[in-house]
């Protein structure tokens, strides 16, 4: 049965902290008195405003404990109970507007305990009130119940004085087995979460990031929930061991419990209809709008979950979007689009800059005999329409997969490239460099997109949107490896003839730079699938050449960003700025930051040896890090030019600058092209104009080609490349 203790009503409101759980000479409101920030003078009430207060339908447990501004206005509060301290600032003869929302300044029909008031509230219709601290001019109307217990944590993953590891909140992420279990905290990064996700079999390292979870908190009880300037709640039913930020606005909420709500005047955060949200950390500038699930989740900054989306054991990252779809045991990192009801993500890392379409259904992971598979996707990930994908898979960056239901586990370590399941043929195809010959306006655009919707408050840790940088980069070094050695053991294959294992590179190198016909080739992969049917590579000597194009103008391009950043003029100043030796580095994706392996190296040995020991030192080597991420980023590039260049430092000529520099001249002018010719397809296309009665209902519908914005933008950024670009040869064969 319900044990239901009785106390007498004189006691309410009081005895919130147990007596073991307060420190020698320490009251119950220490922690309080911490958290509420005022410059007012309280004082008690005179008898008038008493007699006033209870003309108006007011009762107190003892109005001793009713503490006042001076520019408090008894008649302004009416028919409202108040138990245990309770502190109010000004209440001045106002109404707040907000929206269609108009309440007049007070404290009206609501049941009060030991809560504190800034300036101008509105309270009206709160039905049991306990524990909180609001700030100024603050609107809460229609609430059920907003409370705090004593041993609130709010959404952080740490435990108060007393508690037993039972109830530590863990998030269960990449693995519904919770092998890789994270502790959420309030200000925790996508990097944070990925390194604790990721070096699993690192006791050391996980014991110090529990140790720096727990540091960070205190574990004293007696913590009250808070309510920010200019909050406005209105319409919610229960709000429970709640933190929330200035200037956010809950309405209709049906459950909030746990949880952090961060907030600010230029990063507000909104919660709307129906949501529920129980153990979460929330963001700045986020929208949780139309019933939402949410349950053990953290929501990065500028982020929203709209349309009844499901987000369980999850962290998304900053910038993204969840919509209607449902999400669970994941770890996303920023920019995440996801937007249809039957689209299904679980335990999955997902990099960032990625999308699933409709039907999606990346989770069916019940292939083993538990629950303990994943995917792993790098940047880029694009799952096209009814995709399913067996656990596990991995995929490289900047992967689109065409529809169909793919049957085996996959390992995909070709960037850019497209995944088909040519079911008729019973074999796997796979088309390497597919954005960048097929969908070249997509690709570049999709860059400047997600820079350009990049509104997160906070920038000091750059995300990296580019397609072209460090990881994608060594994908591809990595990609023309395979392709040289499929290319060699097929065409070996074809004609009969014996190719030493040694010497399989260079043969398919030969093979494909020497522009020979390789049509008649069925070019083979291993290992990308688990089955013994066929993985074939598409278009190889294409993709070839394309990987080794955006190299070199990977590379050029970064040369020419020093050369206009220091003002060179000659070929001996470049020389003396480049690095004198060079070799191109291994990278990490750091929750979207990008970070050299050996940084992150560095990292986990000063963890170990506790030179960094707490979060904010772990934050602070990001920062570092962000600030020599360009600089990390040109001697990548200049290492990855020389390489697929195939020169030294010292070879490195005036000369062999000025080809590398017409070569990617030429890669501008045409990575210009095809981004205006898939992007003409669409107007092309008779299937695509078949809806139209004419080109003008096209045009008014989807625009002219001719007036789209982002080729528009490309066409100039092309042409101010080569106006650059001719600048530099002009002065370096001039001058040397």
């Amino acid at each position: 049965m319900n044990i239901i203790n009785k106390q007498p009503v004189s006691a309410l409101g009081y005895g919130f902290i147990g007596k073991e759980f307060i420190p020698k000479g320490k009251d119950e409101y220490y922690l309080r008195n911490k958290q509420h920030r005022t410059n007012a003078n309280y004082r008690p009430l005179t008898n008038i405003e008493i007699n006033l207060l209870k003309a108006n339908d007011n009762s107190a447990g003892d109005w001793s404990q009713i503490l006042v501004s001076d520019a408090f206005d008894a008649s302004l509060v009416k028919r409202c109970s108040f138990f245990g301290l309770v502190r109010i600032g000004k209440l001045e003869p106002f109404y707040h507007e907000f929206n269609d929302l108009s309440m007049p300044v007070g404290l009206y029909d609501s049941t009060i305990i030991s809560c504190d008031f800034g300036d101008n509230v509105v309270v009206d219709n709160v039905n049991f009130m306990s524990h909180y601290i609001v700030g100024n001019e603050v609107m809460l109307v229609n609430i059920n119940e907003l409370v705090a217990s004593n041993h609130a944590k709010f959404g952080n993953g740490v435990l108060k004085d007393g508690e037993s590891e039972a109830v530590r909140i863990w998030l269960e992420v990449c693995n519904e087995n919770g092998g890789r279990s994270i502790l959420p905290f309030n200000g925790m990064l996508a990097a944070d979460a990925w390194l604790w996700s990721k070096f699993r079999d690192d006791e050391k390292l996980l014991q110090q990031f529990k140790d720096f979870t727990d540091k960070k908190f205190d574990t004293h009880r007696g913590y009250y929930g808070k309510v920010g300037d200019r909050t406005v709640i209105k319409n919610c039913k229960i709000i429970k061991d709640t933190w929330i930020g200035s200037d956010a606005y809950l309405k209709g909420a049906n459950k909030i419990k746990n949880v952090t709500i961060s907030s600010s005047p230029d990063a507000k955060t909104q919660i709307g209809e129906g949501c529920e949200l129980v153990n979460g950390i929330i963001g700045f500038g986020c929208r949780i709008f139309y019933g939402v699930k949410a349950v053990r989740f953290f929501l990065g900054s500028n982020s929203q979950l709209k349309y009844g989306a499901r987000l369980i054991n999850s962290f998304l990252s900053e910038n993204s979007t969840i919509s209607c779809c449902e999400v669970l045991n994941s770890l996303i990192f920023p920019a995440h689009e996801q937007h249809h009801n039957n689209s299904f993500l679980c335990a999955a890392t997902v990099m960032g800059q990625s999308n699933m379409a409709a039907g999606a259904t990346i989770g069916s992971n019940h292939n083993s005999r538990g629950a303990d598979g994943e995917i792993v996707a790098g940047r880029g990930f694009w799952p096209g329409l009814c995709v399913s994908l067996k656990h596990n898979s991995k995929f490289a960056s900047f992967t689109i997969i065409a529809k169909g239901d793919f049957s085996y586990e996959l390992n995909i370590p070709l960037p850019f490239s497209l995944i088909a399941n040519d079911v008729s043929n019973n074999r796997l195809t796979v088309m390497p460099a597919y954005w960048f010959q097929y969908n070249m306006y997509a690709m570049a655009r999709n860059s400047g997109k997600y820079a350009s919707r990049d509104n997160r408050a906070d920038k000091s840790i750059q995300l990296e949107y580019d397609y072209l940088a460090p990881d994608s980069v060594n994908e591809i070094f990595e990609g023309l490896n395979i392709l040289e050695e499929a290319t060699a053991q097929s065409w070996a294959k074809h004609f009969k003839k014996k190719v030493a294992a040694k010497d399989l590179l260079k043969k398919g190198k030969q093979l494909l730079e020497e522009n020979l016909d390789l049509t008649k080739l069925e070019i083979t992969a291993a290992h990308f699938e688990n089955s013994e049917r066929k993985t074939i590579l598409l278009k190889v000597p294409e993709a070839y050449k394309q990987y080794k194009n955006q190299i070199i103008f990977y590379g050029i391009s970064s040369l020419l960003h020093q050369i206009e950043e220091n003002k060179i003029q000659t070929w001996a100043q470049l020389k003396k700025m480049l690095p004198k030796k060079s070799a191109r580095t291994k990278w990490v994706n750091l929750g979207g930051q990008l970070m050299p392996e050996t940084s992150l190296k560095h990292l986990i040995k000063n963890i170990h040896s506790k030179k960094i020991n707490s979060w904010d030192a772990v934050h602070d080597f990001y920062l570092k890090e962000n600030q020599a991420y360009q600089q990390h980023k040109h001697e990548h590039a200049f290492a990855a030019l020389l390489e697929i260049a195939n020169l030294t430092p010292a070879k490195f000529t005036n000369k062999a600058f000025l080809d590398l520099l017409k070569q990617s001249m030429a890669i501008k002018i045409e990575m210009n092209a095809a981004i205006f010719s898939s992007r003409a397809k669409d107007y092309k296309n008779p299937f695509r104009k078949m809806v139209y009665e004419s080109e003008k209902e096209m045009e008014k519908v989807i625009g002219k080609l001719k007036d789209n914005g982002f080729i528009l933008q490309q066409q100039k950024e092309t042409e101010a490349y080569l106006k650059n670009a001719k600048k530099i040869l002009k002065a370096m064969e001039a001058k040397n």
